[in-house]
């Protein structure tokens, strides 16, 4: 048990060591928030497909592929859902919506993101936690450390789109942190019903896969395709994703 908890601080503080590497930077310019913003975009789409979308394939049972495409579906049409109500969580970044109305459309963005990141953090943790449940300490440690590794620069991307849009360095960092803390409660949560969490598993990967596609799409490429930044914001996703390649590589 001592493992565990040790394990679900190591996991979730992981994104907080990668959030305070994310106040290093500087507030960087349109074009450097294009960057930064299609590096994340890249980091989110390698984690989406390698860490998510493909562990859930490998659930085990004839259905995989059906329980696969579908909680993908319906992770894309929650997080919609919960696009129509982000205004309304403008409060949580303590900025004034009415006095920064040109502002709002980016403020959205950038809350869908943050809350893509947050439930895809949830699966991830109870991933972490069944591997525990499963007496191969081993393997969970192995498995842990992986995610562990991957929150880091998941921490780090965060950060910069959060100050550009005004928030405060603090606000921010609690917001950052809070997806990290997720993190930790579905690792405890994984691991203490890891019966019940191994068969809701591979559909709780694919729903949080199907979060991250969806704003990917509908939100971060536009957004860094529309300033004249194109090319760079291309092989800026491609550095992202092939960072994180490289983590499941060698970390796999």
């Amino acid at each position: 048990m001592k493992s565990v908890l040790l394990t679900a601080v190591g996991v979730g503080g992981a994104t907080v060591i990668g959030a305070l590497l994310g106040f290093l930077f500087k507030k960087p310019s349109h074009k450097m928030q294009d960057i930064i913003l299609s590096f994340a975009a890249g980091v989110m789409l390698c984690a989406a497909v390698v860490g998510l979308i493909i562990p859930s394939l490998d659930g085990g049972n004839s259905f995989s592929l059906i329980i696969t495409v579908s909680g993908m579906f319906v992770g894309a049409i929650c997080l919609n859902l919960i696009d129509k109500l982000v205004p309304h969580l403008h409060k949580i970044t303590g900025i004034d919506s009415e006095a920064h109305p040109d502002g709002n459309a980016a403020l959205n963005k950038i809350l869908l993101f943050v809350i893509a990141i947050a439930i895809h953090n949830l699966p991830e943790g109870i991933a972490a936690g069944v591997s525990f449940g499963s007496e191969n300490t081993a393997h969970a440690l192995t498995v842990a450390g992986g995610i562990a590794l991957q929150n880091i620069p998941e921490g780090m991307v965060i950060i910069a789109p959060m100050l550009a849009s005004g928030m405060s360095r603090g606000r921010t960092f609690v917001i950052a942190a809070a997806t990290g803390i997720i993190e930790v409660f579905g690792t405890l949560f994984g691991y203490f019903a890891a019966s019940i969490s191994a068969s809701v598993l591979p559909f709780a990967l694919a729903f949080a896969g199907g979060t991250m596609l969806y704003v990917i799409s509908d939100e971060m490429i536009p957004e860094t395709h529309s300033h004249g930044n194109e090319r760079a914001a291309t092989y800026s996703l491609i550095a992202g994703f092939s960072l994180m390649l490289a983590f499941d590589y060698f970390l796999g």
